[in-house]
């Protein structure tokens, strides 16, 4: 029977047909499509016979739930998420039961993290979606609002929470947001704002009330013109506005309410990015169109020897120029168009053949337009013999090398022939032509007159005018100056009128050199005027005369003016009140000081605090061997070292950096701008007030004196009475040394040499050898608190 239940045995259980699962039990999950419940599922795979499975969830749901064999079916909204899902796992060839669980969190809300909120164009933008809870694997989906509620989605499906976009640009701005998700829910983050920096751009300059020319834009006189500025910025620009680059206003548009002639130039926008410190501009010209003042002017002269009349008409100063044309007797059509082709620079002329001799007092009319009038202008000229004088004028040419004399005689008509006669023959030998003499730079003769002829056709004889040249004439405001020095002063240098032009004004400083611009003068000119600014004055450099010169072609001119620079008054004194040690280790010091008198005695700008090596401590090696004249030498040969304190109102200071072994000196300085005052007395730091280390050596040595001094009287008192107390006497001293107290001749040089820093023996002789054990012993019994 033993062996039939042995086979049954062997043929119902082969050992291949039992087996154990290999790996451990699997749990996953899965939410319904509807999401409405959770199916939790657990497998063992792999054994035989098949695992026993079931489920225990939070508060009962594995009995509760919906349950088949390995599946437990929970209500979404029953679930409790967080809290952990068991499926346990029983085999029976396995003795402990296996388990897997499950822990299910849904997706947080995520925060995106932007590194750079603010990046500049072009550069690298880094976003991170961060979810602090969520069962892995989360997906996650970027998307950016371009506009208002038009959303796109711009990367999806990865599993990383990082996205980078590579050169951004200006249409990169806008909100973004990322999506977390998992198979359990979705979830949005907040949308972030990303704004790219950038620009500014070139600007574009609008005008309006403008009219477009080839030179830019054009506006007409009294008329209101807006000049608006726009770049494309971010953050928006800055606007600032120059007028021919001087800067006039500050904003995107720039109004001139009534516009003028003085504003035609160049205006220039400048755009700036405060963010990125970037600017641009852009220039356009303005000009703005305005008549010529007054009316035209007309004016008649000979011409071609005085066979002809020119009639001449201007009317200058408008813009565009006026048109001119003449009208009269005896100008015929032709001659008109003749004088239209000649019209140039706001004048017009017209010649008219006289061999009928034009009578006295012909008119003739000049007629102007200019498109800015409504209305024509008009002018008219006569025949008639000048009314006035012949004016006689020089001026010098550019490169200095020749002096010109002019004349005219004007308001007749025709023009008089004028010629020049001078000194020495001078008409005849310089180059005339009509109405100009000229002569060689310096050749002129001064205070001998130049004479100019005049000739009109109508009269008989000829008129005339003078020049006397003279020499320049220099003229200051004041011919004494007085500052205070470290201040900067000018020196002024004017040209007085003079119709004869002189050369450039030349600056000599108080040392007679010539003056050019360099740190210490700043030369300021014109034709009429050179004006010296000396800087930094100083005392003894700068007092003295300066003296300015010019010349022409006649002479020259100088002016000397005293400068006197002075010293600022005397700051009042100060005194150090406090020098303390802040510390034991000796290498700090704390300053307090206070200023004898106010600012009604004399004011001060600042304080120079100085220090100086005075000694070294008392325990350093061999200071002890130098002496009391070698110290004070050794103390006169120390340099102040300054501090410069620029606050008035500072009254303390503290010096660091000391070496601990030296003593030191402090003292205070006032100073009044460059006027440095009295030093205090010098003052040595002393040691803080709560430092207990000396004053307890200090006790313990008043301690040791105040405990020797009373001993030493009382030997001293039973030495000199050993006679009528010798029983106290040898009971110190021993009998032995009574006796060789003996052999002493004078006791009481003894006891004196004791008062003088220690015993002495007077005797001289070897005999007594007590005597220096006695002296030894009183000595040290004095000095030692000494030690």
């Amino acid at each position: 029977m033993m062996n039939e239940r042995k086979k049954v045995t062997q043929s119902c259980f082969t050992p291949s047909a039992l087996d154990t699962p290999v790996a451990e039990p699997v749990c996953f999950a899965n939410v319904t499509d509807d999401k409405q419940f959770l199916v939790l599922s657990c497998s063992w795979g792999g054994g035989f016979p098949t695992a026993l499975l079931w489920w225990k969830g939070p508060g009962g749901q594995g009995k509760d739930g919906e349950e088949s064999s390995n599946v437990l079916v929970v209500r979404y909204s029953a679930f409790q998420f967080g809290k952990a899902y068991v499926c346990a796992a029983k085999h029976p060839l396995v003795t402990q039961t296996k388990t897997c669980g499950l822990t299910l969190v849904p997706v947080s809300k995520p925060s995106v993290l932007i590194r750079d909120t603010l990046p500049v164009e072009g550069a690298t933008v880094k976003m991170q979606c961060n979810v602090e809870n969520g069962t892995e694997p989360i997906q996650y989906v970027w998307q950016r609002e371009i506009e208002r509620g038009s959303i796109t989605t711009f990367a999806q499906g990865s599993s990383s929470s990082i996205i980078t976009m590579s050169n951004v640009n200006r249409s990169h701005s806008g909100r973004y947001r990322c999506i977390g998700s998992n198979f359990l829910n979705t979830e949005n983050s907040d949308w972030v704002f990303l704004d790219i920096i950038f620009g500014p751009d070139v600007p574009q300059i609008d005008v309006t009330s403008y009219s477009i020319t080839d030179r830019g834009f054009s506006a007409l006189e009294t008329e209101p013109v807006s000049l608006s500025c726009q770049a494309q910025s971010n953050p928006a620009s800055q606007y600032i506005w120059f007028y021919n680059n001087s800067q006039v206003f500050t904003g995107p548009q720039y109004t001139i309410a009534k516009i003028l002639r003085v504003h035609t130039g160049d205006y220039t926008c400048l755009a700036q990015n405060s963010h990125l410190n970037t600017r641009s501009r852009k220039t356009v010209s303005l000009i703005v169109y305005y008549p010529p003042a007054g009316s035209p002017s007309c004016s008649m002269e000979a011409a071609q020897n005085h066979t002809s009349l020119s009639l001449l008409c201007s009317w200058s100063g408008g813009l565009p120029s006026p048109s001119l044309r003449w009208t009269g007797d005896g100008i015929k059509a032709e001659q008109e168009e003749t004088e239209l082709q000649t019209n140039l620079q706001n004048s017009a002329a017209i010649l008219l053949p006289s061999e009928g001799r034009i009578p006295n007092n012909s008119l003739f009319t000049c007629i102007g337009a200019h498109p800015v009038i409504k209305q024509q202008a008009e002018c008219s000229t006569r025949t008639y013999i000048p009314p006035a004088e012949p004016v006689c004028f020089a001026y010098v040419t550019n490169t200095q090398q020749y002096l010109m004399l002019s004349c005219s005689w004007d308001g007749g008509a025709p023009k008089a022939l004028v010629w020049w006669e001078g000194p020495g023959g001078q008409s005849k030998g310089g180059q005339e032509n009509s109405n100009i003499l000229v002569l060689r730079y310096g050749m002129a003769r001064s205070g001998i007159p130049y004479t100019c002829y005049a000739k009109h056709p109508l009269l008989v004889e000829a008129k005339s005018c003078r020049l006397t040249l003279e020499a320049p004439v220099l003229l200051t405001q004041r011919r004494v100056i007085s500052v205070y020095e470290g201040s900067d002063v000018q020196l002024t240098c004017n040209l007085r009128a003079n119709y004869l032009p002189a050369n450039e004004i030349t600056w000599f400083n108080n040392q007679g050199v010539d003056v050019r611009d360099t740190s210490k003068y700043m030369l300021l000119r014109t034709s009429a005027w050179a004006n010296l600014t000396v800087r930094e004055t100083d005392e003894m450099q700068d007092s003295g005369e300066y003296r300015c010169s010019t010349s022409n072609a006649v002479g020259g001119a100088e002016i000397n003016i005293t400068l006197v620079v002075k010293r600022y008054p005397m700051p009042p004194n100060a005194t150090l009140i406090r020098a303390t040690y802040n510390s034991r280790q000796r290498n700090e010091v704390e300053l307090e000081w206070q200023v004898n008198g106010t600012e009604e005695t004399g004011g001060w700008t600042g304080f120079h605090l100085e220090h100086r090596w005075v000694s070294e401590r008392p325990n350093k090696r061999g200071s002890s061997n130098i002496s009391q004249l070698q110290m004070e030498e050794r103390i006169s040969s120390q340099d102040w070292y300054r501090t410069v304190i620029q606050d008035p109102g500072s009254r303390s200071h503290t010096v660091r950096g000391l070496t601990p072994t030296v003593t030191y000196q402090f003292r205070i300085t006032p100073v009044n701008h460059r006027t440095i005052g009295h030093p205090s007395v010098a003052k040595t730091p002393v040691e803080l007030r709560d430092n207990m280390y000396p004053a307890v050596v200090g006790a313990a040595v008043g301690g040791m004196l105040f405990a020797a001094i009373p001993t030493v009287l009382l030997l001293v008192f039973i030495i000199r009475n050993r006679d009528s107390n010798p029983r106290l006497h040898a009971m110190l001293f021993g009998s032995q040394h009574s006796q060789s107290r003996e052999n002493i001749n004078f006791p009481e040089d003894e006891v004196v040499a004791d008062s003088d820093g220690g015993l002495e023996n007077t005797t001289g002789s070897g005999t007594t050898s007590a005597e220096p054990k006695a002296s030894s012993s009183l000595a040290a019994g004095k000095h030692l608190p000494l030690q």
